[in-house]
């Protein structure tokens, strides 16, 4: 099986540097283009996915939708195991914001914030499930950057860590009885954007 890891487009938060959480914040106009560029990107692959599915949040959801559109391909039912992390009381907040509230260590404050552990169940029970159904598949995934960032941790063992940008892409594939990485934190299809400042 192979999957392509999709963290979603821009939205007015990421830009203000709130920590959106599960709060369901919708793309902004950079997200939307990020989108486009994505889709247009996947369009000119040699194996085309068999569909994209993503977490129950707009974000993800549209995204995904650009995307299966551009492809034509299905896209599936959302799935709550793909949100992002639940970060409790400090959803919502800036860095100066939390910085006032809980101190420069905040990161390590009681806040209600969902464990890494229970983000890394979740995540790899909605992989595990769909290798087991689709041993030769390929899926694209649409989901968030805690998220990603707790999946690719508990599946590909010595990955470099690297902050996940908007729209970054990757791949695995499942190869005897591990993933690897055949892709990883990919941007390059957002240069076009950035020259010209969407």
């Amino acid at each position: 099986m192979i999957i392509g890891l999709v963290r979603h487009g821009n939205t007015d938060w990421n830009k203000l540097g709130k920590i959106q959480g599960q709060t369901d914040i919708p793309l902004n106009e950079r997200g939307i283009a990020q989108a486009v560029a994505l889709a247009n990107r996947l369009s000119e692959d040699q194996t085309p996915w068999d569909a994209v599915i993503a977490s129950d949040l707009q974000r993800a959801r549209e995204t995904a939708r650009i995307i299966a559109d551009k492809l034509d391909i299905p896209l599936l039912a959302p799935d709550e195991r793909l949100r992002e992390r639940f970060y409790g009381d400090i959803e919502g907040t800036t860095e100066q914001e939390r910085i006032a509230r809980w101190g420069e260590q905040w990161r390590h404050a009681e806040v209600g914030q969902e464990s890494d552990e229970t983000v890394r169940v979740r995540g790899r029970s909605f992989v595990e499930e769909w290798r087991q159904s689709n041993p030769q598949g390929r899926l694209l995934v649409v989901t968030h950057g805690s998220f990603l960032a707790q999946l690719l941790d508990e599946l590909c063992s010595g990955l470099d860590k690297q902050f996940l940008d908007n729209m970054s892409y990757s791949i695995l594939q499942f190869k005897g009885s591990v993933w690897e990485p055949l892709l990883y934190n990919c941007s390059r299809h957002l240069q076009q954007l950035d020259q010209v400042g969407v």
